[in-house]
């Protein structure tokens, strides 16, 4: 009997677009009042759901749950069917080394990508060498609705790459996931994940005028971290989204690693619709997705007629407490608002040298020394400005800061401002897009005319390489004692980092660089003192020049974002030479090269029957290793380069190769021989057998210690079975397939564990290694189990979620576990030797 097809349960849900159109879609609010106060990206989530309800996968049981988000989230668990997948493969790192020497390492994985693009459908390739995948991602691949056959819904994707949460910044919702979680989405099988707690954001008030990007994005970063929002979605609303730019919305979400969040949601609005116009939208597809995130009640605006979603928790922002700050003068946490810039300074020359002080006599603080300069005099004293660097570094990436600057800049040329000419500038734009953004809108002649000349893109001054001072700076820095200053956007500002001579070093925004590098001096302040004056006299304060953020905004849609996504568009859809000229299978199946070191045809299906078989005992089972708490990802997946004295080292000398061919184990994944020599190779791995951090175990029958590869593939010659003990939060750290796929490979049936990291847990199960978990209170010390013993196990005709099973071990000692499966689908993939193995069956 064929399975229902997908929505058939909510049919009666199915709309016409409007009385023009046969665009159709599921009208998922008419389920009733619930719907109208869910979050948006609940919302999003139960769309998804109704159109996937197959009664299998996705049941309307798991509709109903999301329906009921209110009283039913942290306590259920329901799947997510997303509209996309994104794998990045990082290996082609051909924008940072030769291009002709990695696309000769990895000739052979780029060959079998560009075959998997001709093969399969709806298999898109993005060439190396064109980018980074969140970036991608964003600017390239995104649809915010999707359209397939007529029928629309929202875009959601989830992938590999941590940055996937940026596209929240644009209403799709993403997030990144393991390995074994992509592939079952590209099967076909949805993710799962425990419905959410949603925290409302709201945003109030207006910002400071001289509030840039980065301060309101760290603003609101610092408030959602001390308010704690771990494990949750955080959902923006409120008048002050408005103010926010897609840069600046997309930036906010992409720092949910810093505030531990799963995504960051922003609805679609009208700064969406305008962006996506200038982004290439055509005005026919802006209608329509218009039409039905209205119909859908998807789309924010800041008049919401019928009211704001009810959330798990709702935090205000308002915007006016954010201020522009700077840090220093010797450390990047000392955070000065720039209010206090003056008062702050003079409070540093009076105290005690320490991490803010100077200790300058009080009769000292107010001398001025001349120098002559280019035929000019100029005169320094305590706060002058001798460096003043426009970097974009780490956290002033956002190229909105560099545009800002460069607007800043043009402003004070036409208004007949000059930096002083002994002051050294310079300017690294940190990426070919912060450049792009500076020529394209026109200001790079503005910066230039100031002294802020490109001179180069890698760490520059905040490593200390800046051209030296001149003499007669140098010389009145000696004869006056003088605490003069840098000012830069980097990220680090230690005592004497710039150069030896600069004593007070400060961390600023772009434009506050600039705009400190015209006044000279960072002993100044602002709001009442002007930064110098124009040809006729008249005082020019900041304010008289300062961007504002809707100008910002403004140049940054029309001017910046149309050519840079055109120009990024031509890049992809004509590739590059090389990428080009790489020749690929044309075959339906792919040629195996019995020879590859890099790509092998995997063993994941051997001895696949066409039926499952009927589960099987763990018989008289060895323990491969006996570990400890807190085992992470990282000490069972292979990772790094290839150790010269490791089984994989071993394999691939035996194949000819040297040391200097080895490459990393990210390199040669499509290789389960070299990545099975890499399980448990990590060094400080601690198998309690061993005593020590070690990649070894003791191969029991024959009483030798031997590297984890070689132990395994002796108890495999033998047909004998193996498993894993170890305690609590099994499997934590970051999501890696290879962390589930490696161990099954060594033929480890299962792990027996006093807790895992649950999305560790689920990727045991899709590669068909049975999750046991001890009973609460118990462990391997408090059974006396000492991991020498054999271990036997039967499984029921008929598991069941949670189901308690008899562990019966050489020495007699018998005892229970939990097999730690939470759903009919879980037990489905684990009868069925795991998510490969079902799919194989179901397409076969």
């Amino acid at each position: 009997m064929d399975a229902p097809k997908a929505g058939y349960a909510f049919e009666y849900l199915i709309e016409t677009l409007n009385d023009s159109s046969h665009k159709k879609f599921f009208d998922v609010s008419k389920l009733g009042t619930k719907y109208d106060v869910l979050p948006y990206s609940i919302r999003v989530l139960l769309e998804a759901a109704v159109r996937n309800c197959d009664g299998f996968l996705m049941k309307k049981e798991d509709v109903m749950n999301i329906l009921d988000w209110k009283t039913k989230q942290s306590n259920v668990e329901v799947p997510f069917f997303p509209a996309r997948v994104l794998l990045q493969d990082f290996t082609p790192e051909t924008v940072l080394k030769n291009q002709e020497v990695e696309f000769g390492r990895n000739r052979e994985r780029l060959q079998f990508f560009k075959w998997s693009s001709r093969v399969f459908k709806n298999v898109a390739v993005i060439p190396p060498g064109t980018g980074m995948a969140h970036q991608i991602n964003l600017e390239y691949l995104s649809r915010v609705v999707f359209e397939e056959k007529d029928l629309l819904f929202p875009d959601s994707v989830v992938g590999t790459d941590s940055h996937i949460t940026m596209v929240n910044g644009l209403g799709i919702l993403g997030w990144g996931v393991g390995g074994i979680e992509t592939e079952a989405v590209m099967l076909g099988l949805p993710v799962s994940l425990t419905l959410p707690e949603v925290v409302g954001c709201e945003l109030t008030g207006s910002s400071n005028p001289f509030v840039t990007s980065i301060d309101v994005v760290l603003g609101i970063t610092k408030h959602l971290r001390q308010v704690g929002v771990a494990g949750k979605f955080v959902e923006f609303f409120g008048s002050g989204v408005s103010q926010l730019s897609i840069v600046d919305r997309t930036t906010i979400a992409n720092m949910c690693p810093e505030y531990g969040a799963i995504l960051s949601f922003f609805p679609v609005d009208n700064v969406t619709l305008k962006h996506l116009e200038h982004t290439g939208f055509s005005k026919a597809k802006l209608e329509s997705m218009e039409t039905y995130l209205k119909a859908v009640k998807l789309f924010r605006n800041d008049q919401n007629s019928s009211g704001e979603p009810e959330y798990s928790q709702v935090i205000q922002i308002n915007l006016n407490s954010i201020v522009p700050s700077v840090s220093g003068p010797k450390r990047p946490q000392d955070r000065v608002a720039v209010t206090d810039m003056k008062s702050d300074f003079q409070a540093c020359l009076n105290e005690k040298v320490g991490f803010k002080g100077f200790q300058i006599a009080a009769e000292k603080q107010k001398d001025i020394v001349s120098i002559h300069y280019e035929g000019s005099e100029y005169k320094l004293s305590h706060g002058s400005v001798v460096i003043a660097a426009v970097i974009s570094c780490t956290n002033n990436c956002n190229p909105s800061v560099m545009l800002a600057a460069g607007l800043l800049a043009k402003k004070a040329v036409e208004a007949g401002l000059r930096v002083k000419p002994y002051i050294r500038t310079s300017l690294s734009p940190g990426s070919g897009m912060v450049t792009h953004y500076l020529s394209s809108s026109g200001v790079l002649p503005y910066l230039s005319k100031l002294g802020f000349e490109i001179v180069g893109y890698g760490c520059s001054i905040c490593v200390g390489n800046t051209a030296p001072l001149s003499d007669a700076v140098l010389n009145a820095v000696k004869q006056g004692d003088l605490v003069t200053c840098g000012i830069l956007s980097g990220n680090k500002n230690f005592e004497g980092r710039l150069c030896d001579c600069v004593r007070a070093n400060y961390l600023a925004s772009p434009p506050l660089v600039v705009a400190y590098a015209i006044a000279g001096t960072v002993n100044i302040d602002f709001q009442t003192e002007p930064l110098g004056t124009d040809p006729t006299g008249k005082n020019i304060y900041l304010h008289d020049i300062w961007p504002s953020r809707e100008e910002v905004h403004r140049v940054e849609e029309e001017h910046v974002i149309l050519s840079m996504f055109k120009a990024l568009k031509d890049k992809i859809e004509m590739g590059n030479k090389r990428w080009n000229s790489l020749e690929a299978p044309d075959s339906v199946l792919f040629p195996w090269d019995l020879k590859s070191t890099y790509i092998r045809c995997p063993s994941f299906f051997d001895k696949l029957t066409k039926e499952p078989i009927a589960l099987q005992a763990i018989e008289n089972a060895h323990v491969l290793l006996y570990l400890g708490d807190s085992v992470t990802t990282d000490h069972i997946s292979p990772a790094g380069s290839i150790a010269r004295n490791s089984a994989a080292a071993k394999y691939l000398t035996n194949r000819g190769l040297t040391p200097r061919e080895f490459n990393s184990y990210g390199a040669r994944r499509g290789n389960d021989a070299v990545m099975t020599r890499g399980t448990f190779a990590n060094i400080k791995l601690f198998n309690k057998f061993i005593g020590k951090p070690a990649p070894k175990t003791i191969h029991f029958p024959s009483g030798q210690t031997l590297d984890v590869f070689e132990a395994a593939e002796l108890y495999q010659k033998e047909g004998i079975p193996l498993i894993i003990l170890a305690g609590k939060k099994y499997g934590s750290g970051n999501s890696r397939d290879w962390a589930a796929k490696g161990p099954y490979l060594l033929g480890v049936k299962a792990v027996l564990a006093e807790s895992y990291e649950k999305i560790h847990k689920d990727h045991l199960i899709g590669i068909g290694i049975a999750p046991l978990q001890f009973l609460p209170g118990e462990n391997a010390d408090s059974l006396g189990l000492s991991g020498r013993e054999t271990f036997s196990l039967t499984f029921p005709e008929e598991l069941s979620p949670g189901i308690t099973l008899n562990i019966q071990t050489s020495t007699g000692k018998v005892f229970s576990v939990i097999a730690s499966f939470e759903d009919d689908v879980e037990i489905t993939l684990y009868k069925h030797g795991g998510l490969l193995n079902f799919v194989a069956r179901k397409f076969s």
